[in-house]
């Protein structure tokens, strides 16, 4: 049965991407990784609540400085995922992470950790995090088959969520034992499984695409221009700022709660953490039960508004019988709410775009959730614990109101894979640099058609936009009513060839669909101009421009 016109299909099953040896093997290992770092959330903490006198802001800068550098950083990261072998980035990734996770612990362990260098070196892990976690994402992609990728995204969330069931009562039971030099200890060990595995990754042959890699800048600009000219894509980004800013109550404040709401010590502090953590893994499996009998729109606004009560209820509540239920709920719905829009990410963006893709989406999460980490420990210290929390319960009740406005996609298997397209005909002596290149296409349309057309060819604007074309335009000849001009250029030869290598096969069909309104016998008329082609000086050795053989890359799709 389907609920909002939504048409279930039949689905692999949820464990269907642990059939795959690689993929199985690094979920394992992200087990460790995981656990690892939710017991160095615990120590962190806890140990910041002792350093800074329950300071409510001091602590809540502990995810702050977690989540920051994803904010920063992850476009730059998504752009070197794209460009480079994913595997050697994520070992870097991890390295950096590893290096300040033994600093904490060595800190800790002389005797000299205060609030601001534990601060710094947290900044440092999130800068591994932000590095890893796009890359990681992505490479999904190259792990499983394309039927299974959304129960592969599911299963890496579920994989935090497993960890973060006991990982938290685990830390609060090595702080309580070993102090926080023992959970930062146990973290930069449980790297090491990740590291070993990806050592050890050899199935798979990283084959450099045939243009060189975009520049980094140029690179992270394409990835924002893409997300702001595809709406799937920008509209889950919105809403899931949106739910991320009032959301990160829970987990900012949790370690007030625990002591000041609950007069617990760490041990609770890690039992509450558990209890999202169950919730969350009762989420990811009830994932594609979700999928399939409603629609994204519908699915994100009733699990919005049980967050948000039960967020309210967690600011009432003063008894640990009544605040863990609370929590399993709220883990539940956050994870089906989270995960079903990575999902419509991970589904929408095209091969070439897919690590700045979640990369933006990774940012955007961490963004919110530093922001509101920032904000609700100011209004803890203004009001008082339990009312931040119940205040973002409220705000959070009024997101799907934003969600009527932005609306979300279904997420559905598409066309992610570039399609090759032929040599470009060209004689001049062009180099990677050279350009602009501008690009205009002559349609010869039946006037009848003319409105249909102009439809059809606004569809190809976003596409020939997104994928790197800029200033383009479409004109009407004033004295002939049949002949439509679409222009548009390139910054260089290089990027040109890019914008080609681009296109999925949906996007042609969409070029292809403006194309059949063109009537002239010999089909659309395309010229591809060398705007300012050379340097005034040049002619002086050469005056056709002709002197040098025209560079132009082999056409075999990467």
């Amino acid at each position: 049965m389907s609920t909002g016109g939504h048409t279930a299909t039949p689905r692999a099953g949820l464990l269907a991407p642990l059939a795959t040896p690689v993929f199985r093997r690094i979920w394992l290992a992200s087990m460790f990784s995981n656990t690892g770092l939710l017991i160095q959330g615990v120590g962190a903490a806890w140990a910041m609540v002792r350093l800074s006198q329950n300071d409510p802001v001091m602590v809540t800068l502990v995810q702050t400085s977690l989540f920051l550098p994803i904010t920063l950083l992850s476009m730059v990261s998504g752009a070197l995922a794209d460009a480079f072998d994913r595997r050697k980035v994520a070992l870097a990734a991890l390295a950096i992470s590893l290096t300040c996770a033994t600093g904490l612990a060595v800190l800790a362990l002389a005797g000299v950790l205060n609030s601001h260098l534990l601060l710094i070196f947290s900044f440092g892990i999130g800068v591994g995090m932000a590095i890893f976690g796009p890359t990681w994402q992505a490479a999904v992609s190259e792990q499983v088959p394309a039927n299974v990728l959304a129960q592969a995204v599911a299963l890496n969330s579920i994989s935090f969520n497993l960890a973060r069931s006991f990982g938290p009562a685990v830390g609060g039971f090595v702080v309580a034992m070993g102090g926080a030099m023992a959970a930062f200890s146990l973290n930069a060990l449980f790297y090491l499984p990740m590291i070993g595995v990806l050592l050890l990754w050899r199935e798979r042959v990283w084959t450099p695409g045939r243009l060189p890699p975009e520049k980094t800048g140029r690179a992270i600009w394409s990835g924002l221009r893409f997300i702001a000219h595809a709406p799937p894509i920008r509209n889950v980004l919105i809403c899931t700022f949106a739910i991320a800013v009032p959301g990160s109550s829970i987990s900012a404040l949790m370690p007030l709660v625990a002591h000041d709401v609950l007069r617990a010590g760490a041990q609770t502090y890690g039992v509450l953490l558990g209890a999202i953590g169950i919730g969350a893994i009762v989420g990811g499996g009830l994932t594609g039960m979700l999928r399939e009998r409603f629609t994204a729109q519908r699915a994100a606004t009733v699990c919005a508004l049980i967050y948000g009560v039960c967020v309210i209820g967690l600011g009432l509540s003063d008894r640990l019988a009544v605040t863990l239920p609370l929590l399993v709920v709220a883990g539940t719905v956050w994870m089906l709410t989270i995960t079903q829009f990575n999902i419509i990410v991970q589904l929408s963006a095209p091969r070439w775009v897919m690590g700045r893709a979640l990369a933006a989406y990774q940012a955007i999460i961490a963004g919110g959730l530093a922001l509101g980490s920032l904000l609700w420990g100011n209004v803890a210290t203004l009001l008082g614990v339990a009312q931040a929390v119940m205040i973002s319960g409220v705000a959070i009740m009024l997101v799907p109101l934003l969600f009527r406005r932005f609306r979300l996609p279904d997420a559905v298997v598409g066309d992610t894979a570039p399609v090759e397209l032929g040599e470009v005909d060209v004689v001049l002596p062009l180099e990677g640099n050279s350009g602009p290149i501008a690009i205009e296409i002559e349609y010869d349309v039946d006037p009848g058609d003319a409105a249909r057309f102009y439809q059809a060819i606004l569809e190809v604007e976003r596409i020939r936009v997104r994928n790197g074309g800029y200033d383009w335009w479409v004109a009407r000849d004033m004295s002939n009513a049949r002949l439509w001009t679409e222009r548009f250029q390139c910054p260089t030869w290089h990027d040109y060839l890019r914008l080609r290598d681009r296109n999925t096969q949906t996007e042609l069909d969409a070029m292809h669909a403006a194309m059949a309104f063109d009537t002239s016998e010999h089909g659309v008329t395309v010229r591809r101009w060398h705007v300012r082609p050379t340097e005034p000086g040049a002619w002086r050795d050469d005056p056709s421009g002709l002197a040098h053989p025209v560079v132009v890359p082999p056409t075999t799709a990467p």
